[in-house]
């Protein structure tokens, strides 16, 4: 872990998109963006996004010939393969996405994979070939609807593969989307539950990266920024939903995320979060949120025990930033991120469904999972188990 210090040197390795466009009513540069590209548009998105009708008849406005595909629910595998026979024939420039992160992540395999040989299998982590991508995929444009995954500038695309319920990766850095598109307008139009699900996990996506063994310089410049941030907005945003301020401070956390798991790592919450995700159709954002007060428990005092005194700093920072007076106490963050949890509806896992006789699979797919890896401190089996038990 890279931290500050009078006598260290800085070193990191970062990666993003070509283009990162951000603010109110960004939208309105789609239709030029895209035809840089060419005429042939792959145009994938949610039924939910507001402004659909309005995109398409300003892509047909620019000329380009638009070939409209509904994407709806996770990406899996069986989905994902049969898009890809569908489309591989036709004649594609650029592929664009709006919506949620599923949307954006089916249009970020699917970019890769409609340039390359072979199938979604040759390409997958853990359960597939792990192949990397030979050739450049086509240009992605990724236009987020929801403040939450930081997806436009990411590698990799998470899949669900049915037959092993497990989620997984397809990863490659020339995955990250040419340009990500990012207009907080169009996140006005999701239901209160979605926002307060993204909401987490955009929040969390700040604060892992700054405690996770692949901390860097660059990257803490993000979560310094993300985590107080979120920390004043998100209730806002839940609350009173038409509050642009709160909407553009949450799609810039968002963004602050991925670019931080990008170029950092993760942590034991998304580490639990993929193999959970897996198992039990619950919004991604929700089991996060569900995990994190605990494993921010768990942490700090697994961290207190090496002694690590730069690393203790970093949990106080993070509670320093979250609690209203500023103060450094580890203990009253977690009852302050549980307090926010209720504020935001988030259940308790035992009310997803989840019981103490699947906490044994959990923890054997999560101790294995790779945002386990990027974990500040080594977890052990009883510590996942004590963590779900209090969860």
């Amino acid at each position: 872990m890279t931290h500050m210090n009078n006598n260290s040197h800085i070193r990191f390795n970062f990666s993003t998109s070509a283009r990162i466009l951000f603010g109110w009513d960004s939208l309105k540069e789609l239709p030029a963006i895209a035809s840089g590209y060419g005429k042939h548009v792959l145009f994938l998105h949610s039924r939910s996004v507001r402004e659909i009708d309005r995109i398409r008849a300003a892509l047909v406005s620019e000329g380009c010939d638009v070939i409209e595909q509904v994407f709806s629910g996770e990406p899996t595998d069986s989905v994902l393969q049969v898009l890809l026979d569908r489309y591989r024939s036709k004649k594609i420039d650029v592929v664009i996405g709006v919506g949620g992160g599923s949307v954006l992540d089916a249009g970020k395999a699917l970019s890769a994979l409609l340039a390359n040989p072979g199938d979604l299998m040759d390409y997958l982590e853990v359960v597939g070939k792990g192949m990397k991508l030979t050739q450049l995929p086509l240009p992605f444009i990724a236009i987020p609807s929801t403040a939450g995954t930081g997806t436009e500038v990411t590698k990799n695309a998470v899949i669900k593969v049915e037959s092993q319920h497990v989620k997984v990766s397809m990863r490659d850095v020339t995955m990250i989307p040419r340009v990500a598109l990012v207009d907080p307008a169009l996140t006005c139009s999701v239901p209160p539950a979605v926002t307060a699900s993204t909401g987490m996990d955009a929040f969390i996506q700040v604060i892992e990266p700054y405690c996770s063994s692949g901390a860097n310089s660059m990257v803490d410049l993000f979560c310094r920024e993300g985590i107080p941030m979120a920390a004043h907005a998100l209730p806002l945003a839940y609350h009173a939903p038409h509050d642009r301020s709160a909407r553009e401070q949450m799609a810039w956390v968002s963004l602050l995320g991925g670019l931080s798991l990008a170029n950092a790592k993760l942590g034991a919450v998304h580490g639990f979060a993929g193999p959970v995700g897996g198992m039990f159709d619950v919004p991604h954002g929700v089991i996060c949120a569900c995990l994190l007060p605990q494993v921010f428990r768990m942490n700090a005092s697994k961290v207190r025990a090496t002694g690590d005194a730069t690393l203790i700093s970093r949990f106080e920072d993070i509670a320093a930033w979250v609690l209203p007076d500023g103060r450094r106490n580890i203990e009253d963050a977690v009852d302050w991120f549980r307090a926010l949890n209720e504020s935001l509806s988030i259940p308790r896992l035992n009310a997803l469904g989840i019981r103490k006789t699947d906490h044994s699979l959990i923890i054997e797919k999560s101790l294995v999972s790779s945002s386990m890896k990027g974990n500040p401190v080594p977890l052990v089996g009883q510590d996942l188990r004590t963590i779900l038990e209090n969860s």
